[in-house]
Parts: structure tokens; C-alpha cells; sequence
């Protein structure tokens, strides 16, 4: 007779996975809003007598440093812009129309205005959003567990 494997899922943390979905979304919406830095180079010059010459190119200019900031920002803001939009587009299409026109658009509008023009139950727009988030927070892999008895006891 064979021994079957077993084998145990962790359990959701349904409600850290909204705020963690929820927060994702919302720097998604932040991240469309924001143009540029705020943080400008300094333009002055500096002497400096401690700052040996150096061929390495491990020093950089206070202008060269905010540019490569402001290019990795860029990089990192349109690479999370496409991989929540690329995860949002993979659910079906109400899950799909519940999250744009809530999260995803510049304009705040309540989740009411939403399943009114939508032309569904309240019920539904719930179900339907929640199941949304779930799918979400598995594409993003940002899902939050909950922590096990022992582990809980020991720490």
C-alpha cells in the first residue's frame, strides 16, 4: 500500500493581504501621478582637500549622483507601473473593470459609484473585488500569511 504525501497550506492573512493590495495600488496610483524629483542637483562648486584624485570612478559630483538617482527611480517606477498593470490585465473582465475604475484612474470615487455604473448588486461588487485583490496579491506576490500557533509562542 502506498503512503499518500502530505502536505499543509499556510492560511491567508485576509486582511493584511487587502492593506498589502491596497497599498500596492496605491503606489501604482503614485507612481502615474509623480512626473520628476524634487531633488535638484547642487550646481555649486566645492573644493575640497580630502577628496583624493581618483581614476576608480567611485566619486561622483552631486549632480552625477541625483542623475543616476533620478534614472533609477524612472527605471523602478515604470517597471512596478507595468508589472501591476500586466497582473491587473491577466484577471477577468468585471474583476478587471472593478479595480480600474476604483484604483487605477487619477479621479477618487467611491466603491457605491462604482457598482452603480457598473449596473451590478452591491453584494457582487464585493465578492467580485475581493476576489480581484486575492488573484492580485498572487500575481504581485504580495500575499501575507498567517503566522502559525507555535511560531507565535516561541518568538
Amino acid at each position: 500500500m502506498e503512503k499518500q504525501l502530505e502536505f499543509v497550506l499556510a492560511e491567508i492573512d485576509r486582511d493584511a493581504t487587502k492593506k498589502s493590495v491596497e497599498a500596492a495600488l496605491e503606489k501604482y496610483r503614485m507612481f502615474l501621478l509623480t512626473q520628476s524629483l524634487d531633488k535638484l542637483p547642487k550646481v555649486t562648486q566645492q573644493y575640497s582637500l580630502d577628496v583624493p584624485i581618483s581614476n576608480t570612478n567611485k566619486y561622483h559630483s552631486s549632480t552625477e549622483e541625483t542623475a543616476i538617482r533620478n534614472v533609477d527611480y524612472e527605471r523602478e517606477r515604470s517597471e512596478y507601473i507595468k508589472r501591476v498593470a500586466m497582473a491587473v490585465n491577466r484577471l477577468s473582465y468585471w474583476e478587471r473593470a472593478i479595480l480600474i475604475r476604483r484604483y487605477m484612474t487619477e479621479e477618487d470615487v467611491f466603491d457605491y459609484e462604482i457598482y452603480n455604473e457598473l449596473g451590478m448588486s452591491e453584494r457582487k461588487y464585493y465578492r467580485l473585488k475581493s476576489r480581484a485583490f486575492y488573484k492580485l496579491a498572487f500575481a504581485l506576490r504580495i500575499e501575507v500569511y498567517k503566522k502559525e500557533e507555535s511560531e507565535a509562542v516561541s518568538l
